[in-house]
């Protein structure tokens, strides 16, 4: 979607310049990804108007292939506005009858999987409207071979108002790799825990349960449940942080990297995008995140991450 925040300070409704950006939690995950030396692709569907032009251009700059992206003549781009704020932000979603509201599973046709290894999906996408839950349903239900699908929940009770919500548990539970916040998790199955939540998602072979600022959870296979703690960042935006997070853990997950360091990964790209307005933040320098991958708990714990850079506490 077409993103707009404030460009200047004041009261939402006082303010009169805004920047326009991109958003969404789908393509931000695909523009973290080249970034951090993955290469990756999206699809979805924008309007054939100035605001779909500009984000699939500016999307493809990231180094995302677009060229599975359909341009719906008929329909307009989504967009949405949020008022930034470092303790949480009011988001406010126009997306109705969007382009890619229109999407269906009809898309599945189209795509090539070929090389791919894996397909990441959210639990927004099916939350648009009845074709989009039949796409997301026929992209889980396909053969997959060794192709691995990622499910980050996302649950957003608004565009849940007025239908069923309890299919996110049955979506999650068709993925390879679920990841969700315990807040989130507590709304669709009723608890955050992660030991809870795994004996109601056993399917998954992954779960990673976000616990927001204090850190996240890894359970895995038999082994015993990993929790690693965030970084302490001076926060300037949170949205786009969730997504940074699954773009990190992924791209560690695809170079076979161990549990602990898949976790930290998520946290640093995770950190990154907390330092900035927009929904996808420049990753920090390989040195640090090496240097802090490799750090030993204490050390870890002591790190802030500040607009001026590392700082120990």
């Amino acid at each position: 979607m077409a993103l707009f925040v404030p460009a200047e300070p004041g009261p939402p409704d006082e303010v009169r310049t805004w920047l326009r950006t991109i958003g969404g939690a789908e393509s931000n995950v695909a523009c973290h990804l080249p970034a951090l030396g993955v290469p990756s692709g999206w699809v979805s569907a924008v309007g054939d108007d100035p605001f779909g032009r500009a984000l699939v251009r500016e999307i493809a700059s990231a180094g995302v292939d677009v060229h599975g992206v359909v341009v719906d003549p008929t329909r307009p781009t989504g967009l949405y506005v949020k008022e930034s704020g470092a303790g949480g932000s009011p988001v406010r979603y126009y997306r109705s009858g969007s382009a890619a509201s229109g999407m269906g599973p009809e898309l599945v046709s189209r795509l090539d999987f070929s090389g791919v290894r894996v397909l990441h999906l959210s639990g927004i996408t099916p939350a648009l409207s009845d074709s989009c839950l039949a796409l997301v349903r026929a992209l889980l239900d396909r053969p997959r071979g060794d192709l691995l699908v990622s499910f980050d929940v996302n649950h957003r009770p608004a565009l849940w108002t007025g239908r069923d919500q309890s299919v996110l548990a049955e979506l999650a539970g068709k993925a390879d790799l679920v990841l969700t916040g315990d807040d989130e998790a507590e709304r669709v199955w009723g608890t955050g825990d992660p030991a809870r939540l795994r004996a109601l998602l056993p399917g998954p072979r992954t779960l990673v349960v976000k616990h927001g600022e204090r850190g996240a959870t890894l359970v895995e296979g038999s082994a015993e449940p990993l929790f690693s703690p965030a970084l302490q960042v001076d926060v300037v935006e949170p949205v786009g942080a969730g997504d940074a997070f699954a773009a990190g853990f992924l791209a560690a997950t695809l170079r076979g990297a161990d549990p602990l360091t898949r976790l930290r990964r998520g946290h640093l790209q995770a950190a990154a995008t907390l330092l900035t307005q927009d929904d996808v933040g420049a990753p920090l320098a390989e040195a640090v995140v090496t240097k802090l991958v490799q750090a030993d708990a204490d050390s870890w714990g002591s790190v802030r991450l500040t607009g001026e850079g590392v700082v120990a506490t």
